[in-house]
C-alpha cells in the first residue's frame, strides 16, 4: 500500500493540467486578456480580429479568406505584357530609344528610317521578356507542383483525397507521419496519448530539433473518430495573420465552454509530422496567411548597380546630346540667315520652311536623330548576351557539380551576374548552410583517459581517420550502422567491462529526453529534442548500452545485451540559466543514482572537492576539443541515500505545487541535490560544418568581404559554429554580447562596443557624425568605419528587434559595420530581411543572402543577390533565389571567379563600347562646321547600319565572353584581386568622364586627320581626291582600325577566338565594302548603293593609308601612355597584387599547404541544449507514453528478460 501511495505521489507530482481546461469568463477575457482588441499591428487592412466555425464552408466563406493556393511568380497570361514592358521600361535608354522612335515617324525631321529604331527596339524587348517569362514560367511549375500536392479533407463525414490549393479556412485535414503540415492548423486531435503532436520546423526557423505540440482538451478525446470530428462545430474567435512565428492568440467556443488557444496548439504550415501516425487539425490560415508566407519577403525586380549607373549616365548622355544639338541648331540658324537664305536658287528650302528660326527648329530634331547613337541601342542587346553567356559559364563549370546529388549550378537569373563581382556583404543561414545539419560524437574523455583519436597498427596517431579501419560493432546487434568510430581502445574498455566506461555510457543512455521507435524489432528510430542528444544517445547505444524506449516512470535499457528496466524517479530539467540537466533513477540493484551533464562551466563548481586532479586532467582534454571547434560537456553522477531522497522529493513536490516564486524555489531545490558531483568525463561532439567552409570564409575575408551568420538556432550553438568556421577567433580583440531587454540597455551596450572598437566616432567632431547632422533630409549613407582593432559582435532577436527600431537603427548599424564577423541568433525569417535591408538601406554596397530553407526566403529575395543551397531543408530557398549550388563552399568560386570575371568583363564592356560610340557619332559634331550644319551624315548609310551591328560586334562580345586578366587559380589564390569590385573602380562616372573625353578626342582625330592628308592633294593621275564619298570612306575606315586596335589593347587574354573576332571582323569590314561599293551592285540599285568604285579608287592611294596610320597612332597613343604611368604614379592596391602574379609566375607555382584549422586559443565551447524547457515534466507526466497494449507488451518483454 506504501508502494502504491508512492507511485501515485510521483505521478500526480509532475502531472501538468490541461491550460485548455481551465474555463475563461468570456466577456472579462475579452476586455482584460485579449491582445489583438487594442493593437493591430500586425493585421492586414486595419482588421482586428477574426471568426471562423469549424467543418461550415458556406459561413466562413462570408468572410473571404483566401484558399490555401501559394504564388511566387510575378506574371500571369493577362498582366505579364504591361507589368514587364513597365519594368523594362525603366530603364532610360529603352524609354529614350521609344521617344526617338516617335521623333523618327515625323517625316519634316527624320534623317533616319524609323525602321531603324524600332527593330533593334522589339528586340532587346522580346529578348528581355522571354528570358522574364521563362524564369516567371519556372516559378509557376513550382507553385503548381505545391499547390496540387494531395491532402485528406474532412467532408460530409469521410476522409477524402483533395489538393492542397482547395484547402479552406474552417476545414478539419487530417496529417500522416513525415507529411508536411499543409496549413496553419489548429491541432484537435492525435494518435499519440494526450493528443500530442511532434513536428519538426527546420523550414521555419532552421532547427532539426523535434518540438511538441498538444491539442484542446475538449478535442484531444475525438481521437479519429469521424464522426464525433463532422459533428465539431466549434466556433474560433483569433488575431488577424502575422508573421510572427511564436505568437499567436484565439478564443475557442464549443459545448458553452471558452478554452484559451496560443502557438503551441498550432500548426505551422511548412513544419513536418514526426513521430506521429497521425493528426487531425482544424484549418486557421490559409495559403498567403499563413506565417510561412507572411515571412517569405515580396518578390521584387531586381537590377545591378551597373544598371542604375547607366540608368544615370543614359541622363548624362541625353544631356550632353542635347547642347550639343542646341549648339548645332544656333549653328543652323546662323548659317541659314547668313548664307543659306541667299542661296535658294541652289538650294531651295522646304515649303514648311518659312524662317530660318523655324529651319533651326527643325534641325535641332534632325540632329538629335543623327547623334542617337551616343546611347545605340545595341548596346542593351549586348549587355543581355554577356549576361546570358556569363550566366551559362556558371551552369557549366564542373569545379561547382556537387556528384553525391548529382546536382550543379544554376543561374536561375541572367541580370546579376556582374553583381556577383562587387558583393560586399554576405548574409548566411548557419542550419544546413554552413552546417550538415549532422551531429557526430568524435572524442571523449572518461577517468582522465583520453578516447576518439585515430591510431594506427603501431600504437601512433593518425590525423586522418580515412586512412584508419573504422571500429566492428558488428558485437551488438542494436548498434547503428551509420555510427562511426576510429579508437578501437574504447570497445575494449567496454569490452573488458571497465566499471567507469560502463558507467559514463550509462549516464549518456539515461539522462536525455529522447524518444525512441521500433516499428521493426532491432530497428530503433531515436526522435530527439536536440541533435547533440541524438548523437549522445546513439554513441552509447553502438557501445552496448542501448536505451529502447520509455514510459513515464521506467527506461527500458539493454546493456552489453541485458535488459534491464530503471525506475525514473525525476527529470531535473534543462534552462538556459542552469545550463545542465539531470535524472535520478532507481537501478535494479535498488540504487539511486543522479545522473547530471551540462555545460563544463557550470559542472566544475559542483564537483566534489575529491575530484580535483581528475578535473584538471579533464579540462585539458577539454581544452584540446576546443582546439578542434568540437562542443562539449561535461559529465557527472551522484549516489543518492534513500533517506535523504525522501526528504528532498518532499521538498521538490511543495516547490512544484507552490504559487507563488515556483520557479525560484525549483532552482533552489536543484541546487540542494546537484553538489558533490563525481565527475565521469567529458564529451565532444562535431557540429558536422560542409566540407571547406573555415577555408571559404577566410578566403571571403581576405577579399573584404563581411560574412554576418542570421540564424534562427540559439546563441550558443551559433557561436560555436562562428568559432569552428573561423569568424571568431581567440585572438580578437573583443566580442560583444548584445542581450538587453530595453532600449536603453540595448543603448548604452551598443555605444560602449563602438567607444572599444573607435572612441572617436562618439565624439561630435567625427566626421560620420557630421555627416548625419548636416545631412539629414538627404537619403542617409553610411561611409566605411575603420575600428582599431578586429572584433566581433553576437545579437539574439529579442534585443535585435529593439536594436531595429528608430534612430537605434543607425547606432546598430554603425556598430556592427566595424566588426569583423556579426552573430544574430533567435532571428524570426522577417528579422533576416529587416537586417539586409538596414544594410541595404544605409551603404553603398552589394549584398548577398544565402541560405537552405524556407526561413532563408526572405532575405534571399532582399538581397541584392540571393543564392539557394538544396540541402536538407527542402527546395523553397533554391526556387526563390537568383543563383543556386549544394555546398557553401561554391562560394567563394561564385564571387571570386566568376563574379570578379563578369565584372571585369562588363566593365571593359562598357568603357569600350561608350568610347566606340562616341568616336563614330561625335565626327558629325566636326562635319557639321563644314557641311553649313545640314544633318548630313558623315558616313555611308550602309556604314552606319553594319557599324555595331557588325564591324565591331564580334571583338567586343569576344571580349566580354572570353577576356581573362588572370585565369581561375589566381583569382582563388589572390582573393585581393576580387577588392577593386566592392568599390565599383573599374567602371564608375569617372571612368565614363575619361571615355568621353577620350572619344572626342579620338573623333577630332578621325575628322581633322583625313582632311588634312586630302587638303590641297590630287591622286596619281592628277585628279582630286578630296570629295565626299572619298573622304567619307577614309574616316570610316581609319575609326575601324583605331577601334580594333583599342580593343587590342584591351585584351589580356588572347585565343584563338580572340584573334579571330578581332582581325576576322576587320577583313570582314574589307569584304563587305568591295561588295557594297561593287559595280554590279550600284548599277543594279543606284539609288540604295551610290558608292561607286570609291573603294577600289581610294583605298590605292597612300593619303588614305597615311590617314589610317596617323589616326591610330594618335588614338592609341594616350592610352598606351596612361597604361604605362599610371601603376608608377597612381597605384592601387591591385596593381601590387599583379606584380605579385607576375613574378609568382617566374616560379613554378607550388600548392598551398592543406593544413587542418585549429584554434589557437582554449575557449570551450559550451554544449548547446536545444530542446525546450517542460519537456522533462512532459515525459514524467505520462504524455508521451505509447499506446497501453504496446506498453504492456514491452514491460512483459523486459521482465522476462
Amino acid at each position: 500500500m506504501a508502494s502504491r501511495r508512492r507511485w501515485c505521489f510521483f505521478e500526480m507530482k509532475y502531472i501538468k493540467p490541461f491550460i485548455s481546461e481551465i474555463p475563461w469568463n468570456y466577456s472579462w477575457y475579452y476586455s482584460a486578456m485579449w491582445p489583438f482588441a487594442s493593437q493591430n499591428n500586425d493585421g492586414q487592412n486595419g482588421e482586428q480580429e477574426r471568426y471562423l466555425q469549424a467543418n461550415n464552408r458556406e459561413f466562413n466563406a462570408l468572410f473571404g479568406y483566401p484558399n490555401n493556393t501559394i504564388k511566387t511568380s510575378k506574371y500571369n497570361i493577362f498582366n505579364f505584357l504591361p507589368m514587364n514592358l513597365f519594368e523594362q521600361f525603366q530603364r532610360l535608354a529603352n524609354a529614350y530609344f521609344l521617344i526617338l522612335l516617335f521623333l523618327q515617324l515625323i517625316p519634316q525631321i527624320s534623317s533616319l528610317a524609323w525602321y531603324t529604331t524600332v527593330i533593334p527596339l522589339m528586340v532587346v524587348l522580346s529578348m528581355t521578356g522571354v528570358k522574364d517569362a521563362v524564369d516567371d514560367l519556372k516559378r509557376h511549375q513550382s507553385d503548381k507542383k505545391v499547390n496540387n500536392r494531395p491532402v485528406l479533407i474532412l467532408v460530409n463525414g469521410k476522409v477524402k483525397k483533395d489538393k492542397w490549393m482547395n484547402v479552406q479556412v474552417g476545414d478539419i485535414i487530417k496529417l500522416e507521419n513525415n507529411h508536411p503540415v499543409t496549413a496553419d492548423i489548429l491541432l484537435l486531435s492525435s494518435s499519440e496519448p494526450y493528443s500530442l503532436a511532434y513536428i519538426e520546423t527546420a523550414e521555419l526557423d532552421g532547427e532539426t530539433n523535434l518540438k511538441v505540440k498538444q491539442s484542446v482538451s475538449a478535442t484531444s478525446e475525438m481521437d479519429d473518430n469521424l464522426e464525433l470530428l463532422s459533428a465539431f462545430d466549434g466556433h474560433v474567435r483569433y488575431e488577424p495573420p502575422s508573421n510572427k512565428l511564436d505568437k499567436f492568440a484565439g478564443i475557442m467556443t464549443y459545448r458553452g465552454r471558452r478554452y484559451r488557444l496560443d502557438h503551441e496548439k498550432l500548426l505551422l504550415r511548412g513544419c513536418i509530422i514526426r513521430n506521429t501516425h497521425w493528426c487531425y487539425g482544424l484549418v486557421i490560415y490559409t495559403g498567403p496567411d499563413t506565417k510561412l508566407m507572411q515571412n517569405s519577403g515580396k518578390t521584387t525586380f531586381k537590377r545591378t548597380h551597373l544598371d542604375h549607373l547607366m540608368n544615370v549616365l543614359v541622363l548624362w548622355i541625353c544631356l550632353f546630346l542635347g547642347s550639343m544639338c542646341f549648339i548645332l541648331a544656333i549653328g543652323h540658324g546662323i548659317w541659314e540667315s547668313k548664307k543659306g537664305y541667299y542661296f535658294q536658287t541652289f538650294l531651295p528650302w522646304e515649303e514648311y520652311v518659312s524662317s530660318s528660326v523655324v529651319s533651326t527648329i527643325l534641325i535641332f530634331w534632325s540632329y538629335f536623330i543623327i547623334l542617337n547613337t551616343m546611347v545605340p541601342i545595341s548596346l542593351y542587346i549586348s549587355v543581355e548576351m554577356i549576361r546570358l553567356g556569363n550566366s551559362y559559364y556558371i551552369n557549366w563549370d564542373r569545379k561547382m557539380f556537387y556528384a553525391p546529388k548529382n546536382t550543379r549550378a544554376q543561374a536561375r537569373t541572367t541580370t546579376l551576374n556582374e553583381e556577383l563581382g562587387q558583393v560586399k556583404y554576405v548574409f548566411s543561414d548557419k542550419t544546413g548552410t554552413l552546417t550538415q545539419n549532422i551531429m557526430i560524437f568524435k572524442k571523449c574523455s572518461i577517468n582522465g583517459n583520453l578516447y576518439g583519436a585515430p591510431h594506427n597498427p603501431n600504437g601512433q596517431n593518425v590525423e586522418d581517420s580515412k586512412k584508419i579501419e573504422k571500429v566492428d560493432f558488428s558485437y551488438n546487434k542494436l548498434a547503428d550502422p551509420k555510427f562511426s568510430f576510429y579508437d578501437k581502445t574504447l570497445v575494449e574498455a567496454v569490452k573488458k567491462g571497465d566499471y567507469w566506461v560502463h558507467l559514463f555510457f550509462l549516464s549518456l543512455s539515461l539522462c536525455h529526453t529522447v524518444m525512441s521507435e521500433e516499428r521493426v524489432e532491432g530497428e530503433l528510430v531515436y526522435q530527439a529534442q536536440s541533435p547533440d542528444e541524438g548523437a549522445l544517445v546513439t554513441a552509447a547505444r553502438n557501445f552496448g548500452f542501448v536505451f529502447r524506449s520509455r514510459t513515464s516512470e521506467t527506461i527500458i535499457m539493454v546493456e552489453m545485451g541485458e535488459t534491464k528496466v530503471y525506475q525514473l524517479l525525476a527529470i531535473l530539467d534543462f534552462n538556459n540559466v542552469r545550463k545542465r540537466m539531470s535524472v535520478i533513477v532507481r537501478t535494479p540493484e535498488d540504487r539511486v543514482m543522479l545522473f547530471c551533464k551540462g555545460a563544463d562551466t557550470i559542472i566544475c563548481q559542483l564537483l566534489h572537492p575529491s575530484c580535483k586532479p581528475l578535473r584538471d586532467v579533464t579540462m585539458e582534454h577539454l581544452d584540446d576539443f576546443a582546439s578542434e571547434g568540437l562542443r562539449t560537456l561535461m559529465v557527472a553522477y551522484r549516489e543518492l541515500d534513500h533517506t535523504f531522497f525522501r526528504s528532498w522529493s518532499k521538498r521538490h513536490s511543495d516547490a512544484y505545487l507552490s504559487l507563488e516564486n515556483r520557479e525560484d524555489k525549483l532552482l533552489s531545490v536543484y541546487e540542494d541535490i546537484e553538489k558533490d558531483l563525481m565527475l565521469l568525463g567529458a564529451t565532444a561532439i562535431e557540429d558536422k560544418l560542409q566540407d571547406g567552409v573555415p577555408e571559404t570564409i577566410i578566403t571571403l575575408n581576405k577579399a573584404k568581404i563581411k560574412v554576418w551568420v542570421l540564424t534562427g538556432d540559439k546563441q550558443e550553438t551559433a557561436v560555436n559554429i562562428a568559432y569552428s568556421c573561423h569568424m571568431l577567433e581567440d585572438e580578437m580583440d573583443g566580442v560583444f554580447i548584445i542581450e538587453g531587454k530595453d532600449n536603453e540597455t540595448i543603448w548604452q551596450e551598443l555605444r560602449s562596443a563602438r567607444d572599444k572598437m573607435k572612441p572617436e566616432s562618439l565624439l561630435e567632431t567625427d566626421p560620420v557624425n557630421i555627416y548625419l547632422t548636416t545631412k539629414p533630409q538627404t537619403p542617409i549613407k553610411i561611409p566605411e568605419e575603420v575600428p582599431n582593432g578586429s572584433y566581433g559582435l553576437i545579437i539574439n532577436g529579442y534585443s535585435l528587434a529593439y536594436a531595429l527600431e528608430g534612430n537605434m537603427e543607425l547606432e546598430l548599424l554603425r556598430t556592427a559595420c566595424m566588426c569583423k564577423a556579426v552573430i544574430c541568433c533567435r532571428m524570426t525569417p522577417l528579422q533576416k530581411a529587416q537586417v539586409v535591408e538596414l544594410v541595404k538601406r544605409y551603404k553603398t554596397v552589394v549584398t548577398l543572402a544565402i541560405g537552405d530553407g524556407a526561413n532563408d526566403v526572405s532575405m534571399i529575395k532582399a538581397a541584392h543577390v540571393g543564392v539557394g543551397i538544396s540541402g536538407q531543408e527542402g527546395m523553397q530557398a533554391m526556387l526563390s533565389s537568383d543563383f543556386a549550388f549544394s555546398q557553401f563552399r561554391y562560394l567563394q568560386r561564385l564571387l571570386l571567379v566568376h563574379g570578379r570575371w563578369s565584372y571585369n568583363r562588363m566593365c571593359k564592356f562598357l568603357s569600350y563600347f561608350f568610347y566606340k560610340n562616341f568616336a563614330f557619332t561625335l565626327v558629325h559634331f566636326w562635319y557639321a562646321f563644314f557641311s553649313g550644319f545640314s544633318a548630313q551624315a558623315v558616313y555611308d548609310y550602309w556604314f552606319i547600319t553594319f557599324y555595331n551591328l557588325v564591324y565591331t560586334s564580334l571583338p567586343v562580345l569576344g571580349l566580354s565572353l572570353f577576356d581573362q586578366d588572370v585565369n581561375e587559380l589566381w583569382s582563388l589564390r589572390f582573393p585581393e584581386l576580387y577588392e577593386p569590385g566592392q568599390h565599383n573602380l573599374y567602371f564608375n562616372k569617372n571612368k565614363f568622364v575619361k571615355c568621353l573625353m577620350h572619344g572626342i578626342y579620338s573623333s577630332f582625330v578621325l575628322f581633322f586627320v583625313p582632311v588634312g592628308t586630302v587638303y590641297d592633294s590630287v591622286r596619281n593621275d592628277g585628279k582630286e581626291i578630296s570629295d565626299f564619298q572619298s573622304f567619307s570612306l577614309m574616316v570610316q575606315t581609319s575609326l575601324l582600325w583605331v577601334v580594333t586596335m583599342q580593343i587590342a589593347l584591351d585584351t589580356t587574354y588572347w585565343t584563338i577566338i580572340s584573334h579571330l573576332f578581332i582581325w576576322g571582323s576587320l577583313g570582314f569590314y574589307f569584304c563587305i565594302l568591295f561588295f557594297l561599293y561593287s559595280d554590279g551592285l550600284c548599277l543594279m540599285f543606284p539609288n540604295t548603293f551610290q558608292f561607286l568604285g570609291v573603294a577600289r579608287n581610294t583605298l590605292n592611294q597612300p593619303q588614305m593609308w597615311l590617314s589610317v596610320v596617323l589616326s591610330v597612332v594618335l588614338c592609341t597613343l594616350p592610352t598606351i601612355g596612361y597604361r604605362f604611368l599610371k601603376p608608377l604614379f597612381f597605384p592601387i592596391s591591385v596593381d601590387k597584387v599583379f606584380k605579385r602574379i607576375h613574378e609568382c609566375m617566374k616560379t613554378p607555382l607550388t600548392p598551398p599547404a592543406r593544413s587542418k584549422l585549429k584554434h589557437k586559443g582554449y575557449r570551450r565551447s559550451a554544449y548547446a541544449f536545444s530542446h525546450q524547457q517542460g519537456f522533462g515534466a512532459l515525459i514524467t507526466s505520462g504524455k508521451t507514453l505509447k499506446s497501453k497494449s504496446l506498453l504492456a507488451l514491452r514491460n512483459s518483454y523486459s521482465f522476462k528478460n
